[in-house]
């Protein structure tokens, strides 16, 4: 899928959506900020220029009731147009869920 937006449009672009679900839930910057324990200057500045820590993003974004909506959008959606497009699909995670799993085994010490 091809994104219509820049980087630099959806940069400017979440700050003012999450300023408008604040003004929806009627909360002050003052009251995010408490709630969140994002201090108010990053809020402030958050809203004004986009610029936040991944960290204290994900904490507002749990306050207005988002982060299931953020992760939701991060997640892999793939559309198969047969059932061997499916099929393969499953083997692929099934392989890389073995493959997780060696490579933290090999990680430990043993004892």
């Amino acid at each position: 899928m091809i994104s219509i937006l820049t980087p630099e449009e959806a940069f400017l672009e979440c700050p003012k959506l999450l300023r408008g679900h604040r003004i929806a839930k009627n909360m002050t910057q003052a009251e995010l900020a408490q709630r969140s324990g994002v201090s108010v200057s990053v809020l402030r500045k958050f809203e004004q220029t986009g610029k936040i820590s991944f960290e204290s993003f994900i904490k507002l974004t749990f306050v207005l009731g988002l982060t299931d909506k953020v992760i939701q959008a991060l997640q892999l959606k793939t559309e198969f147009s047969n059932m061997d497009e499916l099929l393969k699909a499953e083997e692929s995670k099934k392989y890389i869920a073995k493959s997780a799993t060696r490579s933290r085994k090999k990680g430990k010490p043993r004892g």
